[in-house]
This record gives C-alpha cells, structure tokens and sequence, in this order.
C-alpha cells in the first residue's frame, strides 16, 4: 500500500498503524530510488484530491489495482489510464456536498453583499475617518447561473431557490426532472445571468471552461464563484478582468496553481479569496476520513470499493 501526498490525519494514522502503508517520498530524487525499490509490489494508492496518483506515477506501478481518494474530486488521478488497465478508483461523494454548497452561498453573499471588504474599512478604522462605506448589490432576487448541475451544482441551486433567484443551468445534457432553465453553452449561461457559480469537475475535458469570452458575457455588472477547480476558470483572462473593472467581481475558493494566488488579486477589494476550503469543516472531513478507510477496507476484503467513480 501507498500513501500518495499528505494526508487527512485520521486516515494517515490508519495507514500508518492499521495498514502498514509505504510514504511516496516528497523529494524527485528520494521518489525514483524509492519507485526502484517498491514500485512492483504496490496494489493499493491512498491519496487526495490535491496529489492523485497521475499518468507517469500510475506507469510505474504495474501491479496497482486500486486508488483510493479522499476527496470527492479525482482530476489529479489519470482516470482513463486507470480504466484501460482495468484498475478501480474511489472518491467520497456526498458526505462534502452540504459542506461545499454552504461555502458557495458564502461567497455569493460576501462578494455581492461586500461583508469582507466592510469587515477590512472597520478594521482600517475608514469608518470613522472617512464615513460610511459604499453601498453594495442586493443578494436576493438574482439570476443566477450553475455551471455544473451535479451534487453540489444542485445542493447550490436549492439554497439559492431561498434567495428568491432564478436558475439558469449549463451540462453537458439537460438534467431531468429539474426546474431549472438550461443553456446550451457556458457562454450562454453567462449572457443570461448576474453570478455565475462554477461547480463544474475539474479535468481536461473541463479546463478553461470559463473562458475570456464567458467572462466578457458575465459583463462589469456579473459576479464569478468558483468552487469547483482553478482549472476550470481561464485565470489569465480573470484576473484582467476584475482588475479592469470588466468584471464586478468574483469568490474563489480555487486557483489554478494552489497553494499561489496571483498576487493582482490580492489587491481587489471586488474579489473574496479562501484556501480551498469548501468542505473544510470538522463534521464533513471526519465523514470523508470514514469513507476513505470504507473503501480502502472493503477492497482489501473482496476487492470492491464502496463509492467507485
């Protein structure tokens, strides 16, 4: 068994003391030595969303048969290699979708209401120096757009049906049963709304899914969250755009090179910055710890996994 990156604690003391699991080192060269040693005899990867087992580590395991992730995105994972070699791959959906939904109504009240920006004017003491501060956008009553309508697009979708908004949706296909207005494209999900939430799966089939163009139809008067994947998001033509005022703002949660933030961003006043920390609660990553070892523990049982992707 191989740990792959850090870690959630409860999971990394059961591979640790349970399951007797190898450390892929850190360092390039201590991994290679390390791969020369142990690589043939490795069946199981347990890793993160953040450090999956990718394309050329995946080669270099022949007899791996299953990645177990923590975390409910696998984009880090090389996924189409791992089904050509018939080897199974696991997440933990559902028990974050609560978790990640709440953050991105977070960002939607903070970047449209400005409460972060007015929290910083207190803090700076501008309110007694200067006055009071500039009025902000109505957070009720918007039309807003979910690009990705899946557990968390629809978990999104719902608080914000408490808001009084209309929801507009884009999929790759009509979802069924949903009340919901459907785009064709992401380009036309921007032109029909004020806030586009992106809760979209990373990967290559979406990177630079919000691009330049989307943006420009989200317009100076739009708003981006983004909870999904810094992939997701053309971050060359976002951070221009909300630092020339032709976006009116945006909440992130992700960024396409975490843990960096382009440093333009760190400057804007328009613009919510977290540390990717949509499901970061104690109740959800203790649920997902649980998941992680229900996989891992049923594999090793009868070679299945509970939440296969």
């Amino acid at each position: 068994m191989l740990q792959v990156g850090p870690v959630n604690p409860d999971v990394q003391a059961a591979l640790a003391g349970e399951f007797g699991a190898l450390r892929l080192p850190d360092a390039p060269g201590e991994q290679e030595d390390f791969l020369a040693l142990h690589a043939g005899n490795i069946r199981v990867a347990v890793c993160s969303g953040r450090f999956g087992v990718g394309t050329e580590l995946m080669r270099r395991l022949p007899q791996l048969r299953a990645v177990v992730n923590f975390g409910v995105g696998y984009d880090t994972t090389d996924v189409a290699q791992a089904r050509e070699r018939g080897i199974l791959v696991s997440n933990t959906p559902d028990v974050l979708t609560d978790c990640v939904a709440d953050t991105a109504l977070a960002l939607y009240l903070d970047v449209l209401r400005r409460t972060s920006a007015a929290d910083r004017y207190v803090r700076r003491g501008d309110w007694a120096r200067t006055g009071n501060f500039p009025l902000a956008v109505r957070a009720s009553g918007k039309r807003v757009g979910i690009l990705g309508l899946g557990r968390i697009g629809g978990a999104i979708a719902r608080r914000l049906e408490a808001f009084g908004c209309e929801i507009h949706y884009h999929n790759r296909r009509p979802a069924d049963g949903v009340p919901y207005s459907y785009q064709a494209s992401a380009e036309e999900l921007a032109a029909a709304v004020d806030v586009l939430v992106v809760a979209a799966a990373g990967g290559p089939g979406s990177a630079g899914l919000v691009s330049a163009r989307v943006l420009e139809n989200l317009g100076p008067e739009g708003y981006l969250v983004n909870i999904a994947r810094g992939s997701v998001v053309d971050e060359d033509a976002l951070v221009p755009a909300l630092a020339g005022g032709r976006l009116g703002g945006a909440g992130l949660d992700v960024f396409a090179h975490e843990p960096e933030v382009p440093a333009a961003l760190l400057e804007l006043d328009n613009v919510v910055l977290l540390p990717h920390l949509g499901s970061g609660t104690v109740e959800t990553r203790e649920d997902m710890a649980r998941l992680t070892l229900e996989n891992l523990r049923s594999f090793l049982h009868d070679g299945t996994l509970a939440t296969p992707v």
